[in-house]
């Protein structure tokens, strides 16, 4: 397959499926198999084509980001709230991050663990929001220190492949009583500094390849799968607040559970 084309898919699986409950990082997994591409030579690619996601967020976030900004400026106690939130929730998923990164990169190396997270993640997400009790419309600002380390801890279980970042951050704040676009915005803003730290970090380890332009694919593909990234990303942001508030997440939970029950086949026959 032509690597541009294989690009933009790629970009299109990324801006898809990062800020939907159904885990990027396992979808860009399986798309390894499905399109037999070497998960190796793009590795930096399915890393840097993240940043298309975060900027999306900071293009439909910017005015919350510029009042934040101004508000803390001035020590608005809104704002200082604000980001004294968002670090809570970072820290944790931060010091795990980088406690167990060769466990992890085993893990992402293994598509049959996406398969089995992806099923029980659906699982948990019916349990979850059958039972959460939906608090009222809020702020980040506004939600109280423990609901944030909360949600910070539930980030970590999204260390396992399949998981789905934006799915334990959105399902562990529900259990926790926030509302549902309350939810859905708080892990919106969490991907920014969790992004970003695992994207340094992955830059530091392959300095040396950064640095002699050997990452294994050309930075044409990388800027086609960034900007594909970045204009799926955020359409889907755009229409996943819209529906979650009307809908819930039911639908995300079912295709969970086929999609991983049919990849388990799948793997299981070629």
């Amino acid at each position: 397959m032509d690597t541009i084309v294989t690009a933009i898919l790629l970009g299109i699986v990324e801006g898809l499926t990062e800020f939907l409950p159904v885990s990027s990082t396992g979808h860009l997994i399986l798309a390894t198999e499905l399109f037999g591409y070497d998960s190796h030579q793009w590795a930096m690619f399915n890393v840097m084509i993240q940043l298309g996601a975060i900027l999306a967020v900071v293009v439909q976030y910017w005015r919350t980001f510029w009042a934040v900004g101004m508000g803390l400026l001035r020590l608005e106690p809104i704002s200082l709230r604000f980001l004294r939130n968002l670090l809570a929730a970072f820290i944790p998923s931060a010091i795990l991050g980088l406690l167990l990164k060769d466990q992890i990169d085993v893990m992402l190396g293994s598509p049959m663990v996406v398969c089995w997270a992806l099923i029980l993640g659906g699982v948990a997400i019916l349990v979850i929001e059958k039972h959460a009790k939906t608090g009222e419309l809020t702020g980040i600002g506004q939600l109280p220190l423990r609901q944030a380390l909360g949600v910070g801890l539930a980030q970590c279980v999204s260390m396992i492949p399949g998981v789905s970042r934006s799915g334990a951050t959105i399902m562990g704040a529900l259990a926790m009583g926030i509302e549902r676009r309350t939810a859905a915005e708080f892990s919106f803003f969490l991907a920014i500094p969790t992004m970003l730290g695992a994207t340094t970090l992955e830059l530091i380890d392959n300095r040396e390849a950064v640095m002699a332009s050997t990452l294994g694919v050309g930075w044409a593909e990388i800027a086609v799968g960034f900007a594909v990234s970045f204009v799926v990303a955020l359409a889907v942001i755009r229409f996943f607040v819209a529906y979650v508030s009307r809908s819930g997440f039911k639908p995300f939970a079912w295709y969970r559970i086929v999609a991983g029950a049919a990849a388990i086949i799948w793997l299981s026959l070629r």
